[in-house]
């Protein structure tokens, strides 16, 4: 079935993904933008993850302070070149998770990072990383997805690997 322009406008808004992957998905989901949008996200995940093995030595360092000056944060995101670094969708996810990370105040980036002795001690081990773990976090504008999610969907968009590579959180009058 030959996708209308009409249906791949909308589609593209909804998603923000190229013009010809979004005449490919309607295409083969018949016309259907749901099933078209759900043909992409599957996409998308493919390619985060046939992108994640690749060096993201390039970046930006994001800073946030909360209204009132009581909390801060810097969060290093690492993308493959400069020139997504200084993308204007890649510098607004940066914002977004430095918002993120000072209105949730996660403790490790990934499950991989929590410390063994810290999970033993852990009642309900799944809550615990869901609530500890910034990836396995629900994104704080849009509870639906998780950051894992977001990250993913921007490394479909961008086209390149983007990592997380670390954060710190300051609170006024708390020590680590």
């Amino acid at each position: 079935m030959e996708a209308s322009l009409d249906g791949i406008k909308e589609l593209r808004e909804q998603t923000s993904c190229g013009v010809i992957d979004c005449k490919k998905a309607l295409e083969e989901a018949k016309g259907d933008i749901a099933k078209a949008k759900v043909l992409l996200q599957k996409r998308g995940l493919e390619i985060a993850a046939k992108k994640g093995s690749r060096l993201a030595k390039e970046g930006r360092i994001e800073g946030y302070v909360h209204m009132g000056n009581k909390i801060a944060v810097l969060v290093e995101v690492n993308c493959e070149t400069d020139f997504v670094a200084r993308n204007e969708k890649f510098c607004a996810f940066t914002k977004d998770l430095a918002m993120h990370i000072a209105a949730v105040n996660p403790k490790y980036i990934k499950e991989e990072d929590v410390p063994e002795d810290v999970l033993v001690e852990a009642k309900d081990k799944e809550a615990f990383i869901k609530e500890s773990c910034l990836l396995q976090q629900p994104f704080v504008k849009d509870a639906s997805r998780t950051i894992q999610d977001y990250l993913n969907n921007m490394i479909s968009k961008i086209g390149e690997n983007i990592l997380i590579g670390r954060f710190i959180r300051y609170k006024v009058g708390e020590s680590e």
